[in-house]
């Protein structure tokens, strides 16, 4: 899909954190909340209470509008049409009235809108080229920090972008193809388990939202992107760096340059939709790796792993 550009001058976008209280949820569970997250705009359907408590939470410095005349994505999250609309309530996670997700426990509801918006572009959005990486800016220098499930990359990203560094993705990068900008969508960072409290205490000025316990990541919440990363959220970074981090308790800093093949490879593995642009996704990660270096790089202290990443130079 390509995202199109359509004057909204009918329909002004503002900070959520300006909407009253009763209007946030009327516009909710009427459908007409239109919330921008980087270049993409979704419009969402809830009368879920819990929903409505978390967006005003970590999205208030987010732009919102009421119906607007073009949104990227129509998505739900409604209770189904049966028994368990009432007894041990589940909730549906809906794009466009498709339900491509097996129901959860409406206590997971706004996690389930999280993921599901995620679903949304990383199923949808062809015109970038789109990997599962963390993605932080200097400026207009970006790093690119694809990891495995359990590595620590949403707790360094979080870290990072509450130290000088811009937050543009904690899951997607939105490369351009043939281009190497990356846009982010500068939204919520997913902390799971013992992160939370990690960040917590590391992060005491950071706004967190309530855990949701037994979910099948177990104890999950989201942290608040800085308002700062928000107020940028349009603006794009060139790519410079790849960075797997690794957190390895009691070891020391170590960085080790990842050879070009590898790297290719990984970033491969990573893509979402490399087989649909196929040359292009090719010629794109060439040119990504032709750049600057990719690191492989171990820490333990998060005051160690900034120093490293300022110190990287374009």
């Amino acid at each position: 899909m390509q995202t199109a550009c359509f004057p909204m001058a009918h329909s002004p976008f503002v900070p959520l954190a300006t909407l009253p209280a009763r209007t946030l949820a009327d516009w909710l569970a009427q459908g007409r909340l239109a919330l921008r997250t980087g270049p993409l705009t979704f419009r969402i359907a809830c009368g879920e209470g819990i929903v409505a408590d978390n967006l005003r939470l970590l999205y208030g410095h987010h732009a919102v509008a009421d119906s607007p005349p073009f949104a990227d994505f129509h998505i739900e999250v409604a209770r189904p049409v049966a028994l368990r609309r009432w007894v041990r309530p589940q909730v549906e996670f809906r794009l466009d009235g498709y339900a491509p997700f097996l129901s959860l426990p409406a206590a997971q509801a706004f996690a389930m809108m999280e993921w599901g918006m995620n679903w949304c572009v990383a199923s949808h959005c062809h015109q970038y080229l789109l990997l599962h990486a963390a993605v932080l800016a200097r400026g207009d220098d970006a790093v690119l920090l694809p990891a495995p499930p359990g590595s620590g990359k949403s707790t360094l990203c979080a870290y990072l972008s509450h130290r000088g560094w811009r937050l543009l993705s904690d899951e997607l990068a939105l490369i351009v193809p043939g281009e190497g900008r990356v846009y982010g969508l500068v939204r919520p960072i997913s902390l799971k388990n013992d992160a939370i409290e990690v960040i917590r205490r590391t992060l005491p000025e950071s706004t967190i939202g309530p855990p949701v316990r037994d979910t099948k990541k177990g104890v999950v919440t989201h942290l608040a992107p800085p308002p700062g990363s928000v107020d940028e959220s349009d603006r794009p970074a060139l790519l410079r760096w790849i960075v797997t981090p690794r957190y390895r308790a009691g070891s020391t800093l170590h960085a080790e340059r990842i050879p070009r093949p590898e790297a290719m490879a990984m970033l491969i593995d990573n893509a979402f939709n490399y087989d649909v642009l196929g040359e292009t996704a090719f010629s794109t990660l060439t040119t990504l790796l032709g750049r600057g270096p990719a690191f492989d790089l171990h820490y333990a202290q998060f005051d160690d792993a900034l120093r490293w990443f300022n110190a990287l130079e374009a």
